[in-house]
């Protein structure tokens, strides 16, 4: 099922409240390159269902991928920056693990639920494309084609290079994106799904010429009077060349792509999906 997340006001917002590991951000952290956008924060109207019904499911199943590219690659108590962490389901994982996690997202609503489910974690409201944290991560994770929600190259490439400036030297990246196969195969169609309390539906088109894939999300939900939010979704499709091309502009060095299902992530979220490493020298 493809999937969503964007924009309101930038904020850029280096620790929240107390948990374990926060830091201050220095006021100086290196060149950093920061283009000026709205955060995203698409996912707000939604968060609770993607909460209850998305994020677990997907992670559930790229934890196995996520083991072999990151995890056996990192000590007990590595700093981990979970980029785009959504819910916190990856944060919770990567803390069980020992990990000393910070999740950034740009939706105030899907912190929320992820500061419920991790409570010791460091949570950090900003958007990818517009943060600066000292270079102290000995490992940046990207996860559930978050990296697709930036429309454009100079976007994406302002990412890489924020991520590689958080890194230690020798840390490393590792994403997924959704790739041409995935969204000429499966962004399609109308998908309903219909509960006693909750109903929704996803529209799902792709336009090859443009390379953006469209969702346009309803979703019912019955409290004490039925409620319905509207959302519509972009993803840009990039080429494996073009990210590699950003990730080399960026300052990254052994870049790798994986294939997902290849992974083990055999049903459809694995089809037409790769996973990328890139490491900071």
């Amino acid at each position: 099922m493809p999937v969503v997340r964007r924009p309101r006001v930038c904020y850029r917002t280096f620790h929240s409240g107390a948990g374990k590991g926060c830091f201050s951000c220095p006021s100086k952290v290196g060149k950093i390159f920061l283009i000026p956008v709205e955060r995203y924060a698409s996912y707000d109207p939604f968060a609770w269902y993607y909460n209850r019904d998305w994020g677990a499911e997907f992670h559930s199943e790229a934890l196995g991928a996520l083991r072999k590219l990151a995890f056996s690659r990192l000590p007990q108590d590595a700093r981990v920056l979970d980029l785009c962490c959504g819910t916190g389901d990856l944060t919770r994982s990567l803390a069980a693990h020992g990990y000393r996690v910070t999740g950034l997202d740009g939706s105030e609503q899907m912190l929320r639920f992820a500061r419920e489910k991790v409570p010791d974690a460091q949570f950090i409201l900003a958007d990818a494309r517009d943060f600066q944290l000292p270079p102290v991560f000995d490992a940046a994770l990207s996860t559930y084609d978050s990296l697709n929600h930036i429309l454009t190259f100079p976007e994406l490439l302002a990412a890489f290079r924020n991520v590689y400036h958080a890194l230690s030297p020798g840390g490393f990246f590792v994403f997924d994106l959704n790739m041409e196969e995935k969204f000429r195969t499966l962004w399609r169609g109308a998908h309903p799904v219909v509960e006693e309390k909750a109903v929704s539906i996803t529209r799902a088109h792709y336009d090859p010429a443009e390379k953006i894939g469209r969702v346009d999300i309803t979703v019912f939900r019955l409290e004490e009077h039925w409620k319905r939010c509207e959302v519509c979704v972009l993803e840009k499709c990039y080429s494996e060349e073009e990210v590699r091309s950003g990730l080399i502009e960026a300052g990254f060095c052994e870049i790798r792509v994986y294939d997902a299902q290849k992974l083990g992530m055999q049903s459809d979220i694995g089809l037409g999906r790769a996973f990328f490493f890139a490491r900071k020298l």
